[in-house]
């Protein structure tokens, strides 16, 4: 039993995110949720109180935790600034293609008309950044007036930007070309000169 209600969620959570993703939170009812998930309406508000709730687990989920963001961004053996391009290209991967960070991007966006408190999703990307700046300065790959903590803040924000107006004027299918026109001009100021 446990086994289907986990998947009733999930359907439920999946149907929620690709509707806020197309609609917004507005555009999007219960019984849209209830329709594109073959679910009732009752096991939304079963699995989910309300639809603030739907939209909060949407978050939660993906956008505001990417579970495996650290984990996967932790070999040493990479140099940290190719660690944090490559992290950027997976980002901006997910939020052109996986319909449940999709979603939580959009309501991150239309967050002033839902009635809850989203978690803030920049905190965790922000904390990976400057880490790999860090260590980017520990070996002597960072320039030395780079400071990894606002540097951290302003690519994590610039890069949420660039993500999203690209989207919004062009289309998903061009982020990764304008990310990297991004690090073309981005990367040169970050690292260090090459010794001569």
């Amino acid at each position: 039993m446990q086994e289907r209600a986990r998947a009733t969620r999930r359907s439920l959570l999946e149907a929620a995110a690709s509707l806020f993703a197309e609609r917004g939170y507005a555009g999007t009812s219960v019984n849209d949720i209830s329709s594109r998930s073959g679910r009732t309406s009752g096991a939304v508000y079963f699995h989910y109180a309300s639809k603030e709730g739907i939209a909060l687990a949407v978050v939660q989920d993906r956008f505001a935790t990417w579970p495996e963001l650290t984990d996967r961004y932790t070999n040493d053996k990479v140099p940290p600034m190719d660690r944090l391009v490559a992290l950027s290209y997976d980002i901006a991967k997910a939020l052109a293609e996986d319909p449940v960070t999709r979603g939580g991007a959009r309501l991150w966006a239309e967050r002033e008309v839902i009635n809850a408190t989203l978690p803030d999703p920049f905190a965790l990307w922000t904390a990976a950044t400057t880490r790999l700046l860090a260590q980017a300065r520990a070996t002597g790959q960072l320039a030395p007036h780079i400071r990894p903590a606002p540097t951290a803040r302003a690519l994590v924000r610039a890069f949420f930007g660039l993500c999203s107006l690209t989207e919004a004027l062009e289309g998903t299918a061009t982020i990764t070309a304008r990310l990297a026109e991004w690090w073309h001009l981005t990367l040169p100021s970050l690292q260090a000169a090459p010794e001569r």
